[in-house]
């Protein structure tokens, strides 16, 4: 059996969405694909009502109950000819496609959840196989702001089995920052890939696409297979197919045409925990790293004597300040000169940076923290430690939405996280994702490593998630 199998992604283009939609399955048809992943809101777009949507619904038979392929048994269901389209496509291309569409589903006044018009209507993934039945449906649990959709009652865990690559589990879009259902699907150690259909507005520094699925597929070992809508002026694109190791992603703000991403990727993804000791120790920086994360003075022999320093908090760093970064509001410290050690805290996160930079730039950076709950678009609980390039030379500019840098860099980055969730956000100039080079646990401390920067450093973040304090 190929230990790779191939995996296309439509970052979808805004104009006329269902044609660009088709135009790219065609392209895709030539190329040897066996799954084919459509974004989030490609088939019928944006900014409806609940009442203004309705005519573009699609009825949803529950596959748990019935079997179907709406290619071959067209008239089975009245109000399913997106879904009947979609299964011919699966079955004229020889491949298994994932897209995203509205549904609805009615229900009775009997019913205490059944909305006033007696129907319930859903944000859904559907999955064809590629004979064009139905495999499964997932419906979108964590909504951002849908006013068109229904959260459904109970939250659809939905994995399926592939021939080619074995199980896959599905969610979409603002999904990705909650523990039902991404982090609980990844508890069956079967799922190996993810399939993302997304319509995410970036954020910057933080919270950029790519920036996120990248760190998801980090985070967990696994492919992240993501399909972001594109859409520059909302700012919204970025997609890509992720594994822990690589990517292979599109990021234009400035084109309003969408794009196909086609790569072959391992069916047993191959994460960073098995490099976390395999960067020797005798290594100066790490050496130094190890010394300070233990308590232990760091010592360092020239040809007169030895110098040794303890490694605690040194009273001449700069001074902290406060900045607001992604509607939070940060503790952060300047990190000036060539290189350096520095720690920041807030409430119980402290985070540390050991630095050295080969080539001083003239741009300010900083090291910032932030312990608490997240407020804006959303509430949830974050411990965040972030390195980040500020919008210019004025501290009260850091936290900015930045796109380009020169500054390089190698570091250590670390804290004392109170969760076990955490994602590594990396970006370098020109909304480059970056991959750390060790990731692990370290005296209690979680901590990134990374030398030899492919650019200068946009953003360089741990991103703590404590799911049971939502």
């Amino acid at each position: 059996m190929p230990s790779r199998f191939t995996a296309c992604i439509m970052s979808g283009a805004s104009r006329k969405p269902a044609l660009f939609l088709f135009i790219c399955y065609v392209a895709a048809l030539g190329v040897g694909v066996h799954i084919i992943v459509f974004p989030e809101d490609g088939i019928h777009g944006f900014n409806f009502t609940r009442t203004s949507i309705y005519p573009y619904l699609d009825f949803m038979p529950s596959p748990q109950l019935v079997k179907w392929n709406p290619c071959l048994e067209p008239h089975r269901f009245n109000d399913t000819e997106v879904l009947q389209r979609l299964s011919c496509m699966a079955t004229k291309g020889d491949m298994f496609l994932v897209a995203n569409l509205g549904t609805k589903q009615p229900c009775h006044s009997n019913d205490p959840g059944c909305p006033n018009d007696g129907r319930y209507q859903f944000n859904t993934n559907v999955i064809f196989s590629n004979n064009g039945t139905l495999v499964d449906r997932y419906r979108k649990h964590n909504l951002y702001f849908e006013a068109a959709f229904d959260t459904p009652l109970e939250v659809d865990r939905i994995t399926f089995d592939t021939p080619f690559a074995g199980r896959f589990g599905i969610f979409t879009c603002f999904d990705i920052l909650f523990f039902d259902p991404a982090v609980r699907l990844l508890r069956d150690p079967e799922v190996k890939h993810v399939v993302y259909p997304s319509a995410w507005m970036n954020q910057l520094p933080l919270l950029a696409a790519i920036e996120i699925q990248k760190a998801f597929a980090i985070a967990f070992g696994v492919n992240v297979l993501a399909a972001n809508i594109h859409h520059p002026s909302l700012g919204m694109t970025g997609s890509g197919i992720h594994t822990p190791l690589k990517s292979f992603w599109y990021h234009d703000m400035e084109s309003p045409e969408g794009h196909l991403i086609i790569a072959q990727v391992a069916k047993n993804p191959v994460g960073l925990a098995g490099t976390e000791n395999a960067t020797g120790k005798t290594d100066p920086s790490h050496s130094r790293f190890l010394k300070i994360v233990s308590g232990e003075p760091y010592c360092e022999k020239d040809a007169q004597e030895v110098h040794c320093e303890a490694a605690k908090w040194n009273m001449d760093a700069p001074p902290t300040f406060h900045s607001e970064m992604m509607y939070d509001n940060f503790t952060l410290v300047p990190v000036w000169g060539k290189e350096g050690y520095l720690q920041v805290c807030s409430n119980s996160l402290c985070c540390h940076l050991l630095y050295d930079r080969p080539t001083l730039s003239q741009e300010l950076y900083a090291l910032g923290v932030f312990d608490g709950f997240h407020t804006v678009h959303g509430t949830y609980y974050i411990q965040v430690c972030a390195l980040v390039k500020c919008g210019g030379l004025d501290i009260h500019t850091c936290g900015q939405e930045i796109t380009e840098a020169t500054g390089m860099f190698e570091f250590h980055l670390w804290g004392n996280f109170s969760t076990s969730y955490i994602f590594p956000l990396f970006l370098t100039s020109g909304m480059t994702p970056e991959s750390p080079d060790q990731l692990g646990w370290e005296n209690d401390h979680y901590f990134l490593r990374k030398r030899g920067l492919s650019s200068g450093l946009v953003t360089a973040a741990l991103y703590g998630r404590l799911y049971e304090k939502n």
